[in-house]
């Protein structure tokens, strides 16, 4: 007999149900202090206890010194220096998280990602109120069935079709920054990239997944970025929301509270839902959509519209296919953008990686192909990939163990006990935190110089580490996470990043405004996204000029 088990609600009601209505409550309130009591109990006899920092906070633990700092990823690898490559955290309101920072502990989480670890409540209820029961929300059996239904969307021949698509966005913002630069007596002009990156990643995402433009570089007004940016508008209002989600954490029904950032995320969720429907309606309407001389019969809204019917093998209903055009407007928007925004401040801070990317792109001649662009120019994937490593757009993960397990590690660390262990024990409940950005830039697994721009360490062969190289994922990095969900638009997004950053840095010469020191910080959005320290919202102005 199991020592923990909890008995149901059901066995002790007959106990109190002649009692008066006070006396159910005061028992209902026993019985769920005893059940919390007896789960922490099976949790502290099941699971490997272990070193950490010392909470500094009896409501918040360590978690708000976490969602308030500018670098939390330095803090992570801090205390994986101090306590070992696995360590617990206190959270908040006496919960416990554990932090794995060893590269084998990583792959057997990954591996088991929406079976043995899950998202956790918070998270399903806010994936569920933005973007519906789609991709992201998605966990086991249902999962699989809607990542098979869309990866043919995703395949190297469906993205190289859309790297004309790419290319028309990027041309497109260099005739607007042209028109910008000859009006100005200067020669130059000062342009706020990040709201041009985000306008280029909307529009690519709508003409790529939807054959749909939204016309924002036109400057059309477009209902969904609205939203999207009002989320960075307001720092102070963000700070606050902080708060409240790590209050969340704990108890999700507090996101029934209408505050101003939960209804922002109905709007956004609405507003994503009406586009969505819109095009819906037109694309059924269209004869023959996505199928004959077209070939377009795996693009993204053709594989939806497939997937309706009831025949077929990866159906999905329509609340499902409602979803997944919202997790790829919000994907498509927030990612790329966040990446390229990232890109054109590493350059404009590192003249002679910049210098050195328009030599490469000016040698290798026309615009290159899809095939070309994958393969032919290394400097370009070198920039691409440290900007990934060092800027992760999701800098960490948490989900909850749905069952026991024993986690494998690649180094013993010292138990809250004193014993050494290769390996620790999760009991289901645990809640298991991994720092994709503290894993990107860890000293111990990527080197010295791990919090250095460096493009250069993809190029040689001793410039990735023997411990970097144990990080699974896409070219050792967490960027697209790994195992079952991993990034289905991975390849989507680098071939647009690529694309977008090759076009702009052979055209123009791109400096920070206020010189090559100019500072420059995290902001709260949706995402966290870079700011110029002193800008308003997420505004990143930058001094462009074209190249001659």
């Amino acid at each position: 007999m199991d020592l923990f088990t909890i008995p149901s609600p059901s066995s002790l009601w007959t106990t109190v149900r002649s009692g008066g209505a006070f006396n159910v409550a005061c028992s209902f309130a026993a019985l769920w202090a005893f059940v919390k009591v007896l789960r922490m109990l099976r949790w502290r006899v099941k699971t490997t206890q272990l070193l950490g920092p010392p909470r500094t906070s009896l409501v918040y633990g360590v978690s708000r010194d976490l969602a308030i700092s500018q670098d939390s990823a330095a803090i992570y690898e801090r205390w994986a220096t101090e306590h070992g490559v696995v360590y617990m955290i206190p959270s908040v309101l006496g919960q416990t998280r554990v932090v794995l920072c060893d590269p084998r502990a990583i792959a057997h989480f990954y591996a088991r990602e929406t079976r043995t670890y899950v998202q956790t409540p918070l998270s399903l209820a806010l994936l569920e109120a933005s973007v519906g029961k789609g991709l992201l929300w998605a966990q086991g059996e249902t999962h699989k069935r809607q990542r098979k239904a869309l990866t043919p969307a995703f395949s190297n021949a469906a993205i190289r079709k859309l790297t004309s698509v790419f290319y028309d966005s990027a041309y497109k913002t260099k005739g607007k920054w042209d028109t910008a630069i000859e009006s100005s007596k200067y020669g130059d002009a000062v342009i706020e990239v990040q709201n041009w990156m985000n306008h280029i990643s909307l529009d690519t995402v709508g003409i790529a997944g939807f054959s749909h433009d939204f016309g924002s570089l036109d400057g059309k007004p477009a209902s969904v970025t609205e939203v999207f940016d009002t989320f960075g508008s307001n720092q102070k209002a963000s700070a606050v929301n902080e708060v409240f989600i790590l209050l969340a954490s704990a108890f999700p029904i507090i996101l029934k509270i209408p505050t101003k950032r939960q209804n922002l995320f109905k709007k956004l969720s609405v507003t994503m839902g009406q586009i969505s429907n819109e095009l819906l309606i037109r694309s059924r309407r269209e004869k023959d959509v996505n199928i004959g001389e077209r070939g377009q019969e795996n693009s993204i809204i053709g594989l939806l519209i497939k997937s309706e019917g009831q025949d077929t093998e990866f159906h999905m209903s329509e609340e499902e296919v409602m979803a997944q055009m919202k997790v790829l407007l919000l994907a498509g928007y927030e990612t790329t953008s966040i990446s390229l925004t990232w890109a054109l401040i590493e350059l404009s801070q590192h003249a002679d990686v910049q210098t050195r990317l328009r030599e490469e792109l000016l040698a290798f001649g026309p615009d290159p192909t899809y095939d070309q662009l994958k393969a032919n120019l290394p400097y370009l994937d070198a920039i691409v990939h440290e900007i990934l490593r060092l800027h992760p757009p999701v800098p960490e993960i948490t989900r909850i163990a749905a069952a026991d397990d024993v986690i494998p590690l690649s180094e013993p660390v010292r138990t809250a006990s004193g014993n050494m262990t290769d390996s620790i024990s999760i009991a289901k409940g645990t809640l298991i935190t991994v720092s994709i950005a503290a894993i990107n830039r860890s000293s111990t697994i990527w080197g010295p110089h791990a919090k250095e721009f460096k493009p250069d360490r993809w190029l040689t062969e001793d410039g990735i580490s023997g411990k970097a190289k144990e990080v699974q994922g896409h070219r050792h990095l967490l960027t697209f996470v790994d195992g079952p969900k991993t990034c289905l638009g991975k390849d989507f997004a680098i071939m647009e990043f690529k694309t977008v950053l090759s076009v702009l840095v052979k055209h123009f010469v791109f400096e920070m405004r206020d010189g090559p020191d100019t500072p420059v910080e995290v902001a709260r959005g949706i995402l966290p996204r870079p700011r110029v320290v002193g800008e308003n919202g997420t505004g990143v102005p930058l001094r462009i000029r074209r190249y001659e």
